[in-house]
């Protein structure tokens, strides 16, 4: 029968080690597939971009998922931040963090993203918005092109944390064909919590760390009472209400600026103390090259500079490192400006 002749053929080409399925690969397909970057830069493809380029890319295709500072929306990855937290019992682990090699991020771009467009993206493209992920980070300057001829030059921060696995060698001693029965101890102890499970409760009582929380931090309605009863030096009368709808709005703003007592630098710098300073002075912070200049050349920031940067701040300075696309709502604007006079 023609289906049993077709078994002892295909039986037979089994035994010679070969199915009679499919066709060698063409070198096209297989092009297609061989796309992986080595962290020497070895199959990276002849392009550049630079970091200023990458912010437009990646507000346009990125920012939906990674927000438009690479801070993360919602539950989507942040790709910039967390440097000096990997000792942390909750580290923030991003490029600029934890990442050992680059090539890691551009890999992962070129192959994967954009999200539901995967491998859309030219070359050019995935260039600028690896540039512009490392300026996220504050690991080059806006001006930084990123080519495959620039690639080798840069060294991620934590290149250094990871290690080769010699598990195998390192821990064989340990490794033997019969397991040790004698010399047990005669009593076991718990030496250690699970605080990092979150399942050992704390010493105080749920009560007691209630009232704790409650002193220490007030809400922004008894924030604003207090502001009001100490001595104010502004001369400009705040009203409660829009203070409180900036702290609001200012959660936007929250992922890169801090505010208050203790805050320090982040993405960007704290605003404390804005109203009357002069453009990029606060102490520690990096700025870019046009905020330094705007400084130099006289810019204070009073309540119509301030407005004026919060509604686009890409067209009131170019090249700011500030890529927020801005707030649309005049009233959004105000109140975001009255909540950081309380401040001052």
């Amino acid at each position: 029968m023609a289906w049993a002749a077709s078994f002892i053929v295909a039986a037979s080409a089994a035994t010679a080690g070969e199915y009679g399925l499919g066709r060698p690969a063409l070198p096209e397909e297989i092009a297609a597939w061989d796309i992986d970057v080595s962290p020497d830069g070895t199959g990276l493809p002849v392009g550049s971009g630079d970091a200023l380029t990458g912010e437009e890319v990646f507000a346009e295709k990125c920012a939906v998922c990674h927000g438009d500072f690479a801070e993360g929306v919602d539950n989507w990855p942040k790709l910039a931040g967390g440097q000096g937290t990997l000792d942390h019992e909750d580290p923030l682990k991003t490029v600029g963090s934890y990442w050992p090699y680059l090539s890691t991020t551009w890999d992962y771009v070129n192959r994967s993203m954009p999200f539901g467009a995967a491998q859309t993206l030219e070359a050019d493209e995935v260039y600028a918005i690896v540039a512009y992920i490392l300026y996220s980070n504050d690991l080059v300057d806006d001006d930084f092109v990123l080519s495959n001829e620039t690639f080798a030059d840069v060294e991620l921060p934590n290149a250094e944390g990871f290690f080769v696995d010699d598990r195998l060698q390192s821990e064989a001693h340990f490794w033997k064909a019969e397991p040790c029965m004698s010399d047990c101890k005669d009593s076991v102890e718990i030496t250690m919590r699970a605080r990092v499970l979150d399942v050992t409760p704390e010493e105080e009582t749920s009560e007691a760390v209630v009232q704790e929380a409650a002193v220490e931090a007030p809400t922004a309605e008894e924030a604003v009472v207090e502001a009001a009863a100490e001595p104010v030096v502004e001369e400009v009368a705040l009203d409660p209400e829009l203070v409180a709808k900036g702290a609001k709005v200012f959660k936007k703003c929250k992922a890169c600026h801090k505010v208050g007592e203790g805050a320090k630098n982040s993405t960007g710098p704290i605003l404390n103390g804005i109203f009357g300073a002069s453009a990029g002075e606060v102490e520690g912070f990096k700025y870019s090259k046009p905020m330094l200049a705007a400084g130099e050349d006289g810019l204070v920031w009073n309540e119509e500079a301030l407005a004026a940067f919060l509604a686009k701040p890409r067209k009131f300075m170019k090249g700011t490192k500030m890529s927020f696309a801005g707030l649309r709502k005049e009233r959004d604007i105000e109140a975001v400006i009255a909540y950081l006079r309380s401040f001052d």
